[in-house]
């Protein structure tokens, strides 16, 4: 497991991060359209390694751990062997020192990437790509991961933590083990100024506001459900595009 105080405590590599630029929750004509978003301490992004394809068979070493302010789960600091630098996020169970590699067919070992075709049956994965190439985009927060449940010709089915099933292409890459840091979930913020520092500002119910500025104004919702501003409700309503592509990849949903 990787302690806090593990984490390396001086700054980013430099040519690896770069300054975020916040937009304050407004969208390129400058209206809000993300409520509740707004100031927060300054951060620096970390560019990341999520493809993990364009290094085959070279072996990196592990330099240290570090604390990322864009994203819940800690990242690894690893090294290659022509010396190029490159964060990757870091599973449970990695060490400073541990040598690493991705490759077409690589030892079954915390760390490793390959692609899923040559993962057995039963491993735990994390960081799993959507479509061959485009990098890894599943199980990618604190704690999470993916089940290898099986295959079904050209495809390989994952199990995910929330109980779904869906199939993958066998070329997509994923990375062996668990994201560190699985104890995200048990954070308490404590006090508001956290919640300020996050970049969240404070927000008022819509039943304390007036008729005007929202639909659920007037001191009474007569019952009715919950609604945004516009009337739109928000719970129960399926906001899935039901003509996404990938929908026919998924065979069982997390919600029966």
């Amino acid at each position: 497991m990787i302690l806090r105080t593990e984490l390396h405590k001086g700054g980013p590599v430099k040519c690896l991060s770069f300054g975020k630029i916040g937009t304050g929750g407004r969208n390129s004509r400058g209206r809000i359209t993300s409520s509740h978003r707004g100031g927060g301490a300054k951060r620096k992004l970390r560019i990341m390694d999520m493809h993990r394809s364009d290094c085959f068979g070279e072996v990196a070493t592990v330099l240290r751990f570090e604390y990322d302010p864009g994203r819940s789960a800690y990242i690894a600091l690893i090294e290659y062997t022509s010396g190029e630098k490159r964060y990757i996020i870091a599973p449970e169970g990695l060490s400073v020192g541990d040598k690493i590699v991705s490759g077409e067919k690589v030892e079954n070992r915390i760390g490793n990437a390959m692609q899923l075709r040559n993962i057995p049956q039963g491993i735990l994965v994390h960081n799993v790509e959507l479509h061959p190439g485009c990098g890894g985009q599943i199980a990618r927060s604190a704690g999470a991961h993916a089940r290898i449940a099986g295959r079904d010709g050209n495809y390989v089915i994952l199990k995910m933590r929330s109980g779904e099933l869906r199939k993958f292409n066998q070329t997509c890459m994923a990375t062996i083990g668990t994201v560190s840091n699985a104890d995200h979930s048990n954070r308490v913020i404590g006090k508001a100024g956290r919640s300020r520092w996050l970049g969240i500002r404070p927000w008022t119910r819509g039943i304390a506001k007036n008729p005007v500025d929202h639909a659920m104004g007037g001191r009474t919702h007569g019952g009715r459900s919950p609604c945004s501003w516009d009337g739109k409700l928000i719970r129960g309503k399926k906001t899935r595009d039901p003509n996404k592509i990938s929908t026919n990849l998924i065979i069982s949903r997390r919600r029966k």
